[in-house]
């Protein structure tokens, strides 16, 4: 604490500005809280600037001031309350302004001869925002004396950023020295290469940085709570009373999930019997359990132990120890899982991992697994008609195409797609042969000159010469004969007796055709059949006389019985892939049906697990993928 002396003067010039600046280096060390600080900083200023009182306020709201500190205090002998309304007033001022201002503007000037004590006002700002004003009344009889005064004043501003910076570097200097102090513990646990070990070294190192009379650690074994090491203690008997009460405690501790303190608080939300019974009774101390969490579970509990005198109230030594636990916990569950032997390690995972199952957590999660778990042993054992898809085309069992006899074009076509025709009756289209009938003229005309060669050379005995005309002649003849016969052929007549299942060639009338080109197509459509190209990986499962269901792409809601009617032994290529035709005998006849409809069928291939239905494919992709 400061002194100030209360005499006016202690010498002369050089005795004063010994003592201010003495003073002022006491003020710069002066270590004590806010209020008190700005008492002892008033005092001084007071003092090096020959004021008789001073008060720093700050605005409030509804245009009222608080008073922070005053010097001397206010309502005391000789203190003087005349003087702190003008300082009011002029503070409201300052407070908008933000400058230093002096009450009255020129105090020294006065009608009555007597001028009276100005009041210097000084802001005390953050940032730009002024948050109080020092209001100071000083004895001064000349203008030189009021600046000088006013000079001095100025300090005040610095003398609280000092203050306030020296009050943050102890704060961040204390919180450095926490840190430390949880490190060394932390550090002396992680030296400890055995379970045993670290929980001792952890209890130890505790109760040695804090001042702690004990320091236990107990664990959760099941429902209870076992104490694993106590602060500078070799064996733990637990038929001892101290070790019963404080598991117990422990236990009240774990059971709140709670950090429980005794002396409590009024209004603390946690009950404290058994902590209050081991403070009594073991006692009398202050006792302070934290648990130990792991992934949000309490797997432990750290009770210390002091002399009442010193309780643990103070909130950074808590914060301390909340901080110790937090860091140390991970370390110790690690330990205390691993250095157990093998069926314990065993037997604990095994347990952690039922009751993770059969626990009230997740429950959403563990009704999808149930599920799950039992789809698939219903799809393991289940069966169900296994089906191959295959797609499919109608066919008529007996189809003839009537094409062209030779190069010419196409005359006329009397059917149209879809005519029904009878065998060697029903003309489907002429042909044109004018060209073949003036060849016809033509050659026999020819033939007649050979014929007249052939007479006249026998008639002169020339007998080569007759053979030779005489083959000429033939060979005429066998052209009359071709070009007659196709001539007869120009008339297309249907072979069979069916429908027109050809395009419409009334538009190509006209139009050249060459020999060999199909101008007709005449199948009977009474009784179709369907050829189903089945895929490579499938048609080990076909076989002969399977049955099956087909559905048309004109007809999707109507489904076809067949039977398998016939495997072609060759693969072929359609659509880029490895095919195998089948032939399937329609059970039934519909009358939509016609030739060269498409759509897909499926074939009864007998029953298989519905497991292997649904992945035979992929588990067969895998093995040929997988293959080495």
């Amino acid at each position: 604490m400061v002194e100030i002396p209360t005499e006016a003067a202690a010498g002369g010039p050089s005795a004063q500005g010994h003592f201010s600046i003495k003073k002022m280096a006491e003020l710069l060390r002066f270590d004590a809280p806010p209020s008190r600080y700005l008492h002892e900083m008033l005092a001084v200023l007071c003092r090096n600037a020959q004021a008789g009182r001073a008060v720093v306020m700050r605005p409030g709201d509804q245009n009222r001031v608080e008073i922070l500190a005053a010097y001397p205090q206010l309502g005391s002998a000789g203190a003087g309350l005349e003087w702190l309304a003008q300082a009011v007033d002029a503070a409201r001022k300052v407070v908008v302004s933000g400058e230093s201002a002096t009450v009255p503007e020129d105090p020294l000037e006065s009608p009555s001869g007597q001028p009276p004590d100005p009041i210097v006002l000084i802001p005390l700002q953050s940032g730009k925002a002024v948050r109080a004003v020092a209001a100071f009344q000083v004895q001064a009889h000349s203008p030189q004396e009021l600046a000088l005064c006013r000079e001095r004043l100025e300090l005040t501003p610095f003398l609280l950023d000092h203050y306030e910076l020296r009050l943050t570097l102890g704060q961040r200097y204390g919180s450095i020295d926490r840190l430390r102090l949880v490190l060394e513990v932390l550090a002396g646990v992680n030296r400890s290469e055995r379970f045993k070990s670290a929980c001792m070294a952890l209890c130890n190192e505790i109760a040695t940085r804090l001042r702690c009379q004990r320091v236990s650690l107990g664990f959760l074994g099941g429902r209870y709570v076992r104490v694993q090491a106590i602060s500078h203690t070799d064996t733990i008997r637990r038929e001892m009373k101290l070790t019963q009460d404080i598991e117990t405690a422990m236990e009240e501790c774990l059971d709140q999930d709670l950090e429980v303190i005794y002396p409590a608080a009024v209004n603390a939300p946690y009950a404290s019997r058994a902590t209050t019974q081991l403070a009594v009774q073991h006692g009398p101390a202050a006792v302070l359990s934290l648990p130990l969490r792991h992934n949000g579970d309490v797997f432990a509990v750290l009770t210390l132990e002091r002399p009442l005198e010193r309780p643990f109230g103070a909130l950074h030594e808590v914060e301390i120890i909340r901080l110790t636990c937090d860091l140390c916990a991970p370390r110790l569950f690690e330990m205390h899982a691993q250095d157990r032997w093998v069926g314990a390690r065993a037997a604990s995972w095994a347990r952690g991992k039922l009751g993770l199952l059969l626990g009230p957590q997740h429950a959403w999660m563990k009704a999808g697994a149930c599920a799950a778990f039992f789809l698939v042993l219903f799809l393991s054992f289940a069966k169900g008609d296994y089906r191959i898809e295959a797609s499919f085309i109608f066919e008529a069992p007996l189809q003839q195409a009537v094409v062209a006899p030779f190069d010419t074009f196409l005359k006329s076509v009397a059917v149209d797609p879809g005519d029904e025709v009878e065998a060697g009756k029903d003309i489907l289209g002429m042909l044109d042969t004018s060209d073949l009938r003036l060849r016809v003229a033509a050659l026999k005309a020819e033939q007649l000159g050979h014929l007249k060669q052939m007479s006249a050379a026998m008639r002169d005995g020339k007998t080569a010469e007759a053979q030779i005309a005489q083959a000429q002649s033939e060979k005429s003849g066998a052209e009359i004969r071709l070009l007659e016969q196709h001539i007869n052929q120009a008339t297309l007549v249907a072979p069979i007796a069916g429908r027109v299942v050809s395009e419409d060639l009334k538009r190509q009338i006209g139009a050249p055709v060459e020999t060999g080109k199909i101008l007709f197509e005449i199948a009977h459509i009474e009784q179709l059949r369907a050829e189903l190209y089945v895929p490579e990986d499938s048609i080990t499962s076909v076989s002969v006389g399977q049955l099956g269901e087909l559905a048309s792409v004109s007809h999707p809601d109507q489904r076809i019985q067949f039977s398998v009617e016939r495997i072609h032994p060759i693969a072929e290529v359609v659509n880029s892939k490895n095919v195998f035709k089948v032939r399937a005998r329609l059970l039934e006849q519909p009358a939509w049906m016609r030739p060269g409809m498409e759509g897909i069928a499926k074939i009864m291939a007998g029953e298989k697990h519905i497991l292997w239905i649904g992945f035979h494919r992929l588990t067969d992709w895998l093995r040929m993928t997988l293959w080495l």
